[in-house]
Formats: structure tokens, sequence, C-alpha cells
């Protein structure tokens, strides 16, 4: 397993659409098994290929307290998603140390390929949701701050630049 670079904020890399993956094979499987292994050290929850420089409508998700239910989703469509939503606070890996609120569908609905390319439905609500559809976004080329007012993301942005550049400095020294 190779733990994988994450694109931050504001790389234009994190805006590239994702295309769909031609074949569920045994790169895809380890490049999912890689993007766990990042996800896990990261302490993050979700992580879309886009994340990790992939272009591919891939993510891999685990909403559990004990790390134990590894989700994986390849090409997924949002297939119903409900008309009540919620305001929440959301984080990204690729966007370590901000938090933000974001309004999101309470419950969907994704269909997907699973590691054996079969495909599945999942309904999902709370935490999942939400992140289902945080990582969704990834593939499509947004990052959740361009929910954000002008300024906030540019506040973002100068942050995100400036943390850069000293953890940078730190490692010249």
């Amino acid at each position: 397993m190779t733990q994988l670079t994450i694109l931050r904020y504001p790389d234009p890399r994190l805006h590239t659409v994702a295309k769909p993956v031609a074949a569920v094979d045994a790169r895809l499987r380890q490049l999912a098994s890689d993007m766990f292994e990042t996800m896990y050290e990261a302490a993050g929850i979700g992580l879309a290929a886009t994340q990790v420089d992939v272009h591919e409508r891939l993510i891999v998700i685990d909403v559990s307290e004990n790390r134990d239910q590894p989700l994986v989703l390849i090409n997924p469509e949002i297939v119903w998603a409900s008309e009540e939503t919620r305001l929440g606070e959301e984080g990204c890996l690729s966007v370590p140390g901000i938090y933000d609120g974001v309004v999101r569908s309470i419950a969907v609905k994704v269909q997907a390929l699973d590691l054996d390319g079969k495909l599945q439905v999942h309904a999902a609500e709370g935490m999942l949701a939400v992140c289902i559809q945080h990582e969704m976004d990834h593939l499509m080329g947004k990052v959740f701050v361009d929910y954000l007012s002008p300024l906030k993301r540019n506040r973002i942005k100068t942050k995100m630049i400036k943390q850069k550049k000293d953890e940078e400095r730190e490692l010249a020294h």
C-alpha cells in the first residue's frame, strides 16, 4: 500500500472534472486501497480520486467510528436526493483546518459500481449522505469552499497559500 499526496486548495487540479472509470481492474482496486490508507492516515471520512490527482470517478468513504466500514463508489451517480436540506459544518482534507456551513440534502440514494464491478444502490442519510454529496462534488471539480461567499473563499485561499509557504520554509530549515 502507498500513501498518496492530497492536493491542497487552491490547487487548480481540484477543479478538474473526473472521467468515468473505464474498467474495474487490479489498478483501480490498488488505487482504492491506497486512497483508504491515505484517508485513514489523514483522519478523514471520505476521499475522491480527484483529491489525489487521479481524475477518475472513484470515491472511498468510511464514516464508521471504528474505521471498519469501507465503502467504495465507482462511477457514482446520485439517483435521488431529499428535498429536505440541512446546513451543516463541513471540512475537507484538501482544505485542512477550515470548516464552514454548507447546505446539503439530508438523504440521498447513490448507485455505483463496487470493486467487483457490480452495480449497487446505497441509501444514505446523516453523515454518510453529506459525505457522499461532498465527495461527488470533488468529481465534478467542486470544493466545498465554492459554496461560500467570494470574500470567505478569498480569505481561505490566502490562508492556504500562506500555510503552504510556511510549511515549505520550515522544510527548508
